[in-house]
């Protein structure tokens, strides 16, 4: 067993001291050191713990006795998170924990994940949880937490518990003493948004940077995608961003369902990263069934992608409002930008093919963004569509111009 073969159980021991125990001895079989936890509030742990409740609370500023007499379990709560996140980081930047796992329900859950958030892509997090068959985007957020439901209430040991408990600690482990350090020698990062809509142009553009030498990472844009996008870009060394999908814009605008808040792209153009942005995916709105998205937004074009998902189609106005957003976002960048707007079409949508094609939103957001183009950002139109071969020739065409002058 290596000295560094040590992960942190993060657990409200007194209610789930047997269970985390378990998972204890099932990684200990598997050559892992364990560490726990103890982030409960209302009673003591009953078995020996390595950070205590107390030290929780401690290292978020207060004591157990302040967060037991708030009177309320969400505050209380909380402020262990805050503890929790505080001691585990410290633990992490010492290099002694290669791992996190937690388990609960649904206070457990959000303990557990809250402090998983916090720590890098590619650190393993297993969360086992009672509410791992819901919407889990509150809990994994735009982190790789891997979550496994417990199927049954985590309530005690019995057949079924052991056997989820038991993966999940094995899923630790392989996590753990399968990592690999990072190369010496990674090439230059390059991130490139999309949705499937805009699939054909990202392989062009895809293809055409990593023939310049560079690694390409993908987002996909429905929320989560955009926010995650742009967390990668704060926490890493990025060289190029090609922002083809700017969908969750007009989502967070309009009300769609892949709205990822109101910074979405200002993470490239606040650290001064090149950035080309193209109003791909722009032409239309992420929403639910067909029939609630026509009475969300009555006398719009809508498509229906499948039977989960519509189209609903953007205006001229929507367009005119979306280039004033883009144009003031450009105006505070501290690095180069080009914007490049394919006038043949923004998506697979928008085309002589497609179920809802409107030159007419085209047409207002170059209009748009010509009429108020900031300073020192480059303008390029094509008369292709965007998944056109002829429109990823231009938009490399402006990443070679935004890199040679981030060169200079």
């Amino acid at each position: 067993m290596k000295k560094t073969d040590t992960v942190l159980l993060v657990a409200t021991m007194d209610t789930k001291a047997g269970e985390a125990f378990f998972v204890k001895e099932s990684l200990n079989k598997e050559g892992v050191t364990v560490l726990i936890m103890d982030a409960g509030i209302k009673g003591e742990s009953p078995v020996p713990v390595d950070i205590t409740r107390d030290e929780v609370a401690e290292a978020a500023g207060t004591s157990i006795n302040k967060v037991q007499d708030m009177g309320h379990e969400g505050r209380s709560l909380d402020l262990m998170i805050s503890g929790a996140i505080k001691t585990a980081a410290q633990l992490h930047q010492k290099g002694e924990i290669k791992g996190i796992i937690g388990l609960g329900g649904s206070m457990g859950t959000n303990l557990g994940t809250s402090v998983m958030r916090t720590f890098p892509i590619g650190f393993p997090k297993v969360m086992i949880s009672t509410m791992a068959s819901r919407d889990t985007r509150p809990f994994v957020g735009t982190r790789d937490i891997l979550m496994l439901h417990s199927v049954c209430d985590l309530s005690g040991l019995n057949r079924i518990t052991r056997k989820v408990l038991r993966e999940g600690a094995l899923a630790l482990a392989g996590m753990v003493k399968g990592e690999r350090a990072a190369t010496d020698h990674e090439p230059p990062l390059a991130v490139v948004s999309t949705l499937g809509t805009t699939e054909a142009c990202l392989r062009a553009v895809r293809q055409a940077i990593e023939a310049r030498g560079m690694e390409v990472v993908t987002f996909h844009t429905v929320g989560s995608g955009g926010e995650a996008m742009d967390e990668l870009i704060r926490e890493e060394e990025v060289e190029l961003v090609v922002d083809l999908s700017l969908h969750e814009l007009v989502d967070h605008l309009f009300g769609g369902d892949y709205d990822a808040g109101p910074e979405r792209g200002t993470a490239a153009l606040q650290k001064g990263v090149p950035t080309v942005l193209v109003p791909g995916n722009t032409d239309f709105m992420a929403t639910g069934p067909l029939a609630l998205a026509m009475e969300q937004y009555p006398g719009r074009r809508a498509h229906a992608h499948n039977s989960a998902i519509s189209a609903v189609g953007t205006d001229a106005g929507d367009m005119k409002k979306l280039a004033a957003l883009l144009s003031r976002m450009c105006a505070k960048t501290r690095g180069p930008v080009g914007m490049v707007v394919p006038m043949g079409g923004f998506s697979a949508f928008d085309s002589p093919d497609g179920p809802m094609e409107a030159p007419e939103i085209r047409k207002a957001f170059a209009e748009g963004f010509k009429a108020a183009l900031p300073p020192g950002i480059r303008y390029m139109e094509s008369r292709h569509h965007i998944n056109d071969p002829e429109f990823a020739m231009t938009i490399m065409d402006c990443v070679d111009l935004l890199l040679e002058t981030g060169a200079a």
